[in-house]
């Protein structure tokens, strides 16, 4: 079980915390792993053919889509895949539809908020290319940790020390 908190306090100067309002929408709340970045605008089909589908190994998709609120990015059935397929867990810059469903499936989903509106399925994006938003620059290969608390990233693999209060 991971910690934001006790990361923060144990690895000052180490970390990057990202300053968007995440909410928290799949079953798991606490998630962290190697990072695969992924660009689009209200596009899934790229993200879903080279991602959602392949082997996960416990990483984390950091999605970027501009912050884009129209279309959701996100549903139950693409989230059951990335279980299915050994992902930790998605952070959506912007939005994801199927709020209950995803609830209830055992995934870290991070985005803005929901909508029931579903995206475009022709392509466009980009993959494994560095991506900004929140304050802060995700590369492929960087470490995210998520909690209810926050989102942070460092460059390396970190570990929270246990708390002497």
């Amino acid at each position: 079980m991971i910690s934001t908190c006790d990361l923060s306090d144990a690895h000052p100067g180490k970390l990057r915390r990202v300053t968007l309002p995440f909410q928290n929408y799949g079953g798991t709340r606490q998630f962290a792993g190697c990072i695969r970045t992924a660009v689009t605008m209200e596009d899934t089909k790229l993200v879903q053919d080279a991602l959602f589908c392949t082997p996960g190994n416990g990483d984390v998709i950091v999605l970027d889509t501009g912050g884009s609120l129209r279309t959701a990015m996100l549903g139950d059935m693409q989230a059951a895949i990335l279980r299915d397929n050994g992902w930790a867990g998605i952070v959506v810059n912007g939005v994801i539809r199927d709020s209950l469903a995803l609830s209830e499936i055992d995934i870290g989903v991070k985005a803005l908020g929901v909508t029931p509106v579903r995206s475009a399925k022709t392509g466009i994006g980009a993959l494994d290319i560095p991506v900004a938003f929140g304050n802060v620059l995700f590369e492929t290969g960087q470490f995210i940790y998520c909690d209810e608390d926050g989102v942070l990233v460092s460059d390396e693999p970190l570990i929270a020390e246990e708390s002497r209060t």
